[in-house]
């Protein structure tokens, strides 16, 4: 669960295609749409990886979801809130995720 850009490129270098559509599609029209701000996205998001149990992508987007000024209180919110909706399992497996990050963070600042 700690994938590095380095490791995402080397998977992604196998099928390049699929690269390609990740990155122009998704990632430059897609998230760059401006009828939903990037928090907003974010916050989508996290919440669709989370409901369909997605935990191998999710640290990429907490990541992104703090870098687009998702506070680490509303995803321990989020969280919270869909445990009610995709299930107790996913929503502690997703806070493991998210404590895991925060630490990490706290480790490189010091």
């Amino acid at each position: 669960m700690g994938e590095t850009s380095h490791d995402i490129q080397r998977v992604l270098s196998r099928a390049p295609k699929l690269a390609s559509l990740s990155n122009d599609l998704l990632f430059m029209d897609i998230w760059e749409r401006p009828e939903l701000n990037k928090r907003d996205r974010s916050l989508i998001t996290v919440a669709a990886l989370l409901a369909l149990y997605r935990l191998e992508q999710l640290p990429v987007h907490l990541d992104l979801a703090r870098k687009n000024g998702v506070s680490d209180e509303e995803l321990s919110e989020l969280i919270t809130h869909l445990a009610f909706y995709a299930g107790w399992p996913a929503a502690h497996s997703a806070l493991k995720v998210l404590d895991k990050l925060i630490v990490g963070c706290r480790r490189e600042e010091q």
